[in-house]
């Protein structure tokens, strides 16, 4: 629910080119990244991109291949802006780690497993499939895939990982992350598991719509000067 602190490029293309991956300019002014191995990308879309989740535009595209020849993606996800840093951050860095990105070695149960660790409580009619947030703020679920999420596997009817953030139910959401159908599942739930941290993170802004959903702590002016060193 801290949002993005409106640097989501910065930080995780910063975190990107730290781990190796390489970044260049395409044609349609997007930001394309792809890993030393050449099986992953990451593409800062905002610029370019006309697809939509929960009516909100995509940001950030990341795919998957088994071969760094591949015409196709095994695997796309799709992030909106306002998705925290952080959970996107620990995705992509898992996802390097990986030396076998297009495949899945987890059950779905992993999923929901990660997120109640951390406090979310599984969803009473789909206790394996889905799962929501303390005041039901945010939500992760299995789902069938919207249209124009891309997927290797061409078959119809094939479900995915939705994932959303909803500081009022019934209001727009804050932002939308959605999961083809052959994402692998630990990536999902290594995701998740930073998304529903109770860590404190550090924001300079904060976004609308989210006053008395958060706990905020400013630090006060003794601290600050202790930081500083002496003046």
């Amino acid at each position: 629910m801290a949002g993005d602190d409106e640097s989501l490029a910065d930080q995780v293309g910063a975190a990107l080119s730290s781990a190796g991956w390489r970044m260049w300019p395409t044609a349609r002014d997007t930001l394309l990244y792809t890993s030393p191995n050449g099986l992953c990308g990451a593409e800062w879309t905002r610029a370019a991109c006309s697809f939509e989740l929960g009516d909100l535009p995509v940001a950030w595209q990341v795919s998957a291949r088994s071969c760094p020849d591949s015409a196709v993606a095994e695997w796309n996800v799709y992030f909106t802006a306002g998705v925290p840093h952080e959970a996107l951050t620990d995705f992509l860095l898992a996802l390097d780690a990986r030396t076998e990105p297009a495949f899945s070695f987890d059950g779905p149960e992993s999923v929901i497993a990660a997120v109640c660790a951390q406090g979310w409580v599984s969803d009473i009619d789909r206790p394996q499939t889905a799962a929501l947030a303390p005041g039901l703020l945010a939500g992760i679920s299995l789902e069938e895939m919207p249209s124009l999420v891309r997927d290797a596997d061409p078959r119809p009817g094939r479900f995915g990982w939705q994932v959303w953030a909803e500081p009022v139910v019934g209001n727009p959401y804050l932002w939308c992350a959605s999961f083809s159908s052959s994402v692998p599942h630990d990536l999902v739930a290594t995701f998740a598991s930073s998304l529903a941290s109770p860590h404190p993170v550090q924001r300079s802004c904060l976004p609308a719509g989210v006053e008395g959903r958060l706990t905020v702590v400013r630090p006060g002016i003794d601290r600050q000067r202790r930081a500083r060193g002496p003046e």
